[in-house]
């Protein structure tokens, strides 16, 4: 089994039904063990501002999956729950993103480990660090440190407590 981290994210619909729908459903499929869910945060939007505000959370797992397996388990989730392809950084009913995989660095076309830009996005820092705070990311930093710096500036509020 191998530890993974995960980052979800969603702006239309049933923003907060979105995240647990996706939840369960990695869970449901085999796909991840999840082990800790982050509180929701609302956040504003990236790279294309003129949408609705974002709710983020991250999750901890562990997963007998490869790399790639998992990739493909995580957009089919995408998928099944309605996601459909639009312009980079557009709103979306669900995003899953693969943070980091054990130890894993992988460069590949369609799969980048550790996440390319996981150490710029306080969207996804802020969560992580609050169920792997002391977790150490690849340029030795560890989360705590990270999303405390990145909060200056995050624009990120504590939006609920997962439950469930």
């Amino acid at each position: 089994m191998a530890q993974t981290y995960l980052s979800l994210g969603t702006n239309l619909g049933a923003r907060e039904e979105n995240l647990r729908a996706a939840v369960a459903q990695l869970a449901r499929d085999g796909a991840v063990r999840i082990a800790a869910v982050s509180s929701i945060y609302e956040t504003e939007p990236v790279g294309y501002t003129a949408q609705p505000l974002f709710l983020n959370i991250a999750a901890a797992g562990e997963t007998a999956l490869a790399p790639h397996d998992l990739l493909a388990a995580v957009k089919k989730v995408e998928r099944a729950l309605g996601r459909t392809p639009t312009f980079r950084w557009g709103p979306r009913l669900i995003d899953i993103d693969i943070l980091l995989y054990g130890s894993e660095r992988i460069a590949t076309p369609d799969l980048t480990l550790p996440h390319p830009r996981l150490m710029e996005r306080g969207f996804v820092v802020i969560p992580l660090a609050e169920i792997a705070p002391d977790l150490t990311l690849p340029d030795g930093i560890t989360v705590r440190c990270l999303a405390e710096r990145l909060n200056r500036t995050a624009g990120i509020r504590r939006w609920k407590a997962w439950a469930g």
